[in-house]
């Protein structure tokens, strides 16, 4: 096993130092004695970028406090005080005030958030497996074929699908 040897770190500087802001040079190494030591580098100097940061940062904040205090003490702009709801959100809340057992509703809308995140993560795994996936999507492509053949290459299949699929949306909708 080599040996390591290495200098002690001195953190003693001369004036010139603090006062040029530069930091002198390190001293010469000499040569390893043997051929089985190791030394490490030294360290650059840190960067003296610090003594310019605090006024940018203290600038940014004056400019905040000003439009805090503007805010606070002066009138609120245009945008702040024409502030209309977007129709959907009307219409939201126009259902929520129409729906007489809330708590269902609500109910319904965590149990299909948890079973969204629940499917996401049962695809996910299915995922890492190393055969699944592609087995997957060998069965998509051949279903994608056999849906196409059957239902979108002659007319009179593209039309009972075009009509199944109008039944389908007004059962669902509910209109006619």
């Amino acid at each position: 096993m080599a040996s390591t040897t290495s200098t002690p770190l001195s953190l003693s500087s001369s004036s010139s130092t603090l006062i040029d802001g530069k930091v002198p040079p390190p001293p010469r190494q000499s040569a390893p004695k043997s051929s089985h030591s190791l030394t490490l580098p030294t360290l650059p100097p840190p960067p003296l970028h610090s003594h310019t940061r605090p006024r940018k940062t203290a600038a940014y904040c004056r400019k905040i406090g000003c439009s805090v205090v503007t805010m606070a003490t002066g009138e609120a702009p245009a945008e702040v005080v024409a502030t209309e709801l977007p129709d959907i959100v009307k219409r939201v809340q126009e259902a929520w005030d129409k729906v007489d057992d809330k708590y269902a509703v609500t109910s319904l809308a965590v149990a299909g958030g948890l079973g969204l995140w629940v499917s996401t993560g049962m695809i996910s795994a299915i995922e890492r497996l190393p055969l699944i996936p592609g087995v997957l999507e060998l069965v998509g492509i051949g279903y994608t074929g056999w849906f196409a053949y059957r239902n979108l290459i002659f007319k009179p299949d593209r039309e009972a699908l075009v009509q199944k699929i109008k039944v389908t949306f007004n059962d669902i909708i509910g209109s006619s």
